[in-house]
């Protein structure tokens, strides 16, 4: 089985990717949504809950792990592989490197957590694929909450997304990276942000968790991880700190898969 987790329901957004490419693989997804958002919490806090929920996940079955949040990855995942050295865990990436080879302008923005920003995995990422192009950064100040509320478009989302988005736009940014799982929800309302700031510019928009599926699914096959003989396809089981958020938000904006294998 599967254990994906985050600080709340942006890892669906992970969660949305790893279905698109292992559909029979029975998952378990932890949203930790009464402790979120991570971002401004301290390194051992965060440990300290990435624990619990591996611990959570490990004994619902789950026989690897993806950290399904950039945050948690940059404080916590070098812990988890020390004190679980038998489990597979996968990270979240910072999405550099493939911004580097996309920007036209030269100019790349990212869009993080506070977390994440300071977090040395993102530093070292930054400083070994940035060289010839500038890196603007700035918090998704607001991103979080939003997505944790379910509000995804309308002026709210617009006028919140437009704020933190426009002092990477206004630097010459063409291309946007996304470095928290949350944000791939509000990709919509960035992109609207965008086009109406600068509609002379083609701005593109990276989602890091693709590139997470498809690492996670090397891991699985390599290790022989992966479940053929599971006798319920495809089955997702939903757990939260705060069930009823995390239940309401997958049902309504990440899959549409029969409610008769999921269990929440």
């Amino acid at each position: 089985m599967i254990g994906i987790f985050d600080s709340g329901v942006g890892g669906m957004s992970v969660l949305r990717e790893v279905r698109k490419i292992l559909p029979d693989q029975p998952v378990i997804y932890y949203a930790d949504s009464a402790h979120c958002p991570y971002g401004e919490k301290s390194k051992e806090y965060i440990i300290g809950r990435a624990r619990f929920i591996t611990e959570t996940l490990m004994a619902k079955g789950a026989s690897v792990i993806v950290v399904a949040c950039n945050t948690a990855t940059a404080a916590a995942i070098a812990a988890l592989r020390q004190e679980y050295p038998q489990t597979p865990f996968i990270g979240m990436e910072p999405a550099i490197k493939p911004a580097a080879l996309r920007t036209r302008t030269g100019v790349v923005g990212v869009l993080a957590t506070a977390g994440t920003l300071k977090a040395q995995k993102y530093i070292d990422t930054r400083e070994q694929y940035s060289e010839g192009i500038k890196v603007v950064e700035h918090i998704g100040q607001g991103f979080v909450e939003l997505v944790e509320k379910g509000i995804l478009t309308g002026q709210e989302a617009e006028k919140t997304v437009s704020a933190s988005l426009k002092p990477l736009l206004d630097e010459g940014a063409d291309v946007i990276v996304l470095g928290c799982t949350h944000y791939p929800f509000l990709t919509q309302t960035i992109q609207k942000a965008a086009q109406t700031s600068h509609p002379e510019r083609d701005i593109q928009i990276i989602d890091p968790a693709p590139a997470v599926a498809k690492q996670l699914l090397k891991v699985m096959t390599e290790k022989g991880l992966l479940d053929s003989k599971n006798s319920h396809p495809g089955t997702i089981i939903m757990s939260s700190s705060d069930s009823s958020a995390a239940e309401d938000f997958y049902r309504n904006n990440v899959l549409n898969i029969n409610a008769d294998n999921n269990t929440f």
